[in-house]
Order: structure tokens, then C-alpha cells, then sequence
């Protein structure tokens, strides 16, 4: 089997198991029931799980629940506040992305990308295949694809500048999987380059999403205070939505206002997925 088969195959099985864990947490199902669930032995799960998520299954199962998002809400209008009076454009921490970025003309993105060279590739990533698109001036696009949907994902990033002209390179877009994934790429000291192509609205959720750290999280009525549009909770949603940049500006970051999950452009099961895979992360540090 090919590694790349393997990895999405690995990927399906973690997905099933953070679904059930997901469905029934509230009767806190055992490795063993887990493992039997995917027809594997839960010595197997347990390495393959621990993996790809960086926690075990049972303590993923602690991460998902009600008090776990509860908790990530805590004071998370002053965060956002702390953050922006301290000057920080991104998280700086350990393991989590540091990133300039820029936005481009509001010309530009008025005629949806006309004049403009997009590289993609796909890419192996621990949240199945990544769709990265970027130009000379850093990253404009990530996405994420199940196996077989890769040319749907496509699909759906490129309407976003249906001007543009998009060339399928790998070598192009490999290096920035490293940064973005790669267990030194935080600390690379070279920041990630990103390049926001949206409307002044767009931009400004968005760079509000930076400032949320990872294993914290925010809601939607919080980001629209931040930004000066507390009644705007609602085009805030839209344009968190819309967000481009998928794990990169961590929209999986923002919760409903009692802590429940809502929506995620790429899936609900991966959104979790993400969480639980920074929840990790933390606990390595």
C-alpha cells in the first residue's frame, strides 16, 4: 500500500473513532468498544489514535466535552482585548503558527483574483489532504479533502477568485506543509507569509482570528466587540465562514456562546479532529 493511501486510510479510521466518541460521550464508551467499533486491536488504536490526534482516545473524549468548551470561553473578550493591546499579530507560543500577513488591494479582489498566478498542490497533512494555494507573496488558500474529494475541494477554493489563473504545482506548495504541519515548523524562526484577499470586514475577522491562542477559543459575538460591531454578529459568522485560510487562521477556534462546536466548512468531525490534535500539542509543552 502506498504511504499516501495509508495516511488516508489511518485518517478514515481516526475520523470514525472521534465520531463515535463524539455520539456517545455522554456514556464514556472504553478502548476496547472503541477498537471494536473500527476492527482493530486497542493496543493498535491506542498508537494510531495517539498518532495522528497526539492525546489517546480517552483523553480526547475528555477534551470534546461540554465543560472542556465551556472552559476555552473563559474571559475570552479579554483575551482578544490583551492580545491586541500587547501588539500581537499572531499566537507566539510553542507550537502554534507564527505569521505576518498582508491584504491585498481592495482593487484585486474587486475583479476576484484577474492578473493573478495561484500555485496549488495536494499534500498528506494529519487531517487528511490539504489543498494549499499560494502566490509569490505567501499563502492565500488551505484546504482540506477526504479521500476522493480533492477535485470538490478545488472546486470550492478556486470560485473564490474565479479570475485567476491557477497552476497545479507540488514543488511549489510542498514547502509550506512543513511549516504549517511539521513538528519544527513553528519554530523555524522564518514566519508563515500570508496574503488575505477579502473585503476590509473579511480582513478584519480574520486577523481577529490570529489573535486567539491555541487550546483557548472565542465566540462570534466576541470577535464582532473586538472589532467594533457588536450588532454585526451575524456577518461575523459569514465571514469566519469564509475564512480561506483553514487551520492556518483558526476559525475551528470559534465556538457558539454555550460552548457547542456549530459549524465547520470542512466537516464537524475534522473541526474536533483539529481541537483535539492541539489539545495535544499543548500537553507536550
Amino acid at each position: 500500500m502506498k504511504n499516501d493511501d495509508k495516511n488516508t486510510d489511518d485518517y478514515q479510521t481516526v475520523c470514525k473513532v472521534i465520531e463515535t466518541i463524539s455520539e456517545n460521550w455522554r456514556s464514556q464508551p472504553g478502548l476496547d468498544e472503541l477498537a471494536d467499533s473500527v476492527g482493530l486491536s486497542p493496543f493498535h488504536l491506542q498508537r494510531l489514535f495517539s498518532r495522528w490526534a497526539g492525546i489517546s482516545p480517552k483523553q480526547f473524549l475528555q477534551a470534546i466535552t461540554l465543560d472542556h468548551a465551556r472552559n476555552m470561553l473563559k474571559d475570552s473578550a479579554t483575551l482578544l482585548d490583551a492580545a491586541y493591546e500587547t501588539g500581537l499579530s499572531g499566537p507566539g507560543r510553542l507550537h502554534d503558527l507564527f505569521v505576518s500577513h498582508e491584504g491585498m488591494s481592495p482593487g484585486l479582489y474587486k475583479k476576484k483574483g484577474e492578473g493573478l498566478c495561484i500555485n496549488y498542490g495536494f499534500h498528506p497533512c494529519p487531517f487528511g489532504t490539504a489543498i494549499i494555494m499560494a502566490t509569490e507573496t505567501g499563502l492565500i488558500g488551505l484546504a482540506f479533502a477526504d479521500n476522493g474529494g480533492e477535485t470538490t475541494a478545488f472546486e470550492d477554493m478556486s470560485a473564490r477568485w474565479p479570475n485567476a489563473r491557477f497552476v497545479h504545482s507540488q514543488a511549489f506548495t510542498a514547502p509550506y506543509t512543513g511549516q504549517i504541519f511539521g513538528p519544527s515548523g513553528a519554530n523555524s524562526g522564518q514566519p508563515l507569509r500570508l496574503t488575505f484577499i477579502g473585503t476590509d470586514f473579511e480582513i478584519r475577522v480574520w486577523e481577529t482570528l490570529l489573535k486567539i491562542p491555541m487550546g483557548r477559543a472565542v465566540s462570534y459575538s466576541d470577535i464582532a466587540s473586538h472589532i467594533d460591531r457588536p450588532r454585526a454578529v451575524r456577518a461575523v459568522g459569514t465571514a469566519v465562514g469564509k475564512n480561506p485560510l483553514s487551520f492556518v487562521v483558526p476559525c475551528h477556534r470559534v465556538l457558539g456562546k454555550t460552548g457547542s462546536l456549530c459549524g465547520y466548512h470542512w466537516g464537524i468531525t475534522r473541526k474536533k479532529a483539529i481541537l483535539g490534535w492541539e489539545k495535544g500539542q499543548l500537553s507536550r509543552i
